[in-house]
């Protein structure tokens, strides 16, 4: 054999490789839907009564049910437990990066308190969060949601959920609940991790505020469990988007390309002074408002401000996503 039709035969090996990979994920997605369908069917069929007579189908009326299958199927993903390891991964080289450069660290290049770590490695949660909030959550995030409703569609289980005459409804608070769950996870991965390298890498004790109080190491970590809520607050209005381009589409790659794409979009604006005029709407302004949150005494207005623009942004695209969805073909 020549090396020319050598290199072509590893060329279609390594192509059939791939197909195959491809395939193999492919169904195992797929797996995991008709699971999920599967045990919605099983929660709406009848149940026996004592005279061995059969009971009206409860058809997964209770929204419990739906949510913890919800969530059993997000968690089981590769594809949701590769995001949270990504996350997850960032505070821990971020500490050692600056282990290794401390020095280079006090010259103040980054977010304003990863100067910070180096004499308190509580500080590396913030500074953790810091650098993932502008991009690496919300990606998170927007791939994750914007799945939940289209994935459902392209896999052909979505008529299988919607069941019964609330069917729709129920659903839709199902998906949004089970993503802010995952704003939730994705952000205390982030936060935890954080803080085990700080203690393990950095001196932990009384710290240091951006306004120049000292407080204790309680404190500290009480004003860590703020800023952490606030942050995955933040994620709503994200999340509730990616929601709403799950309705759209029946292909969950296209509304998670679509999420994370309006969030790219967004940051752009965000980044051009001539549109400032729509800074105040873009529900990534005010994200860095946790800042706030180390200050003695705390400014609260720029976290009002991002909290209720996160609520502006989830009342609108989750009435929206309503909208969309009871007109929806089940069959899709």
């Amino acid at each position: 054999m020549s090396q020319a039709e050598q290199t072509e035969h590893a060329e279609q090996t390594e192509q059939t490789e791939h197909a195959e990979h491809a395939e193999h994920a492919e169904h195992a997605e797929q797996v995991e839907h008709a699971e999920h369908a599967e045990q919605v069917e099983a929660d709406a069929a009848p149940a026996p009564a004592a005279d061995g007579r059969a009971w009206p189908a409860r058809r997964a009326s209770h929204p419990l049910t739906l949510f913890r299958s919800e969530l059993s199927v997000m968690f089981r993903r590769w594809r949701t437990r590769s995001l949270l390891a990504l996350v997850a991964a960032v505070p821990l080289l971020i500490g050692i990066a600056v282990r290794v450069n401390e020095s280079d660290s006090r010259g103040g290049g980054g977010p304003g308190f990863i100067a910070l770590v180096t004499e308190n490695g509580l500080f590396l949660v913030f500074t953790a969060l810091a650098v993932t909030l502008p991009v690496f959550l919300p990606l998170a995030v927007g791939v994750v949601v914007g799945d939940s409703i289209a994935g459902e569609a392209s896999t052909g289980t979505l008529r299988y959920l919607l069941v019964g005459p609330a069917g729709r409804a129920r659903l839709l608070l199902v998906k949004f609940a089970a993503g802010m769950v995952f704003c939730v996870a994705a952000t205390f991965a982030v936060a935890v991790v954080a803080l085990a390298a700080g203690a393990a890498l950095f001196p932990v004790g009384k710290a240091t505020l951006l306004s120049g109080a000292s407080i204790g190491t309680g404190e500290t970590l009480w004003r860590a469990l703020l800023v952490a809520l606030l942050v995955a607050a933040s994620l709503l209005g994200i999340a509730s988007i990616g929601l709403f381009v799950s309705t759209l589409v029946n292909s969950g790659i296209a509304a998670m390309a679509t999420t994370v794409g309006v969030l790219i979009i967004v940051q752009i604006i965000a980044g051009i002074p001539q549109l400032h005029a729509l800074h105040p709407w873009l529900f990534s302004n005010y994200w860095m408002s946790f800042g706030d949150i180390l200050r003695d005494p705390v400014y609260t207005t720029d976290i009002w401000k991002n909290l209720g623009l996160q609520a502006l942004y989830t009342a609108v695209f989750t009435t929206a996503a309503w909208a969309r969805l009871t007109i929806r073909d089940i069959t899709a």
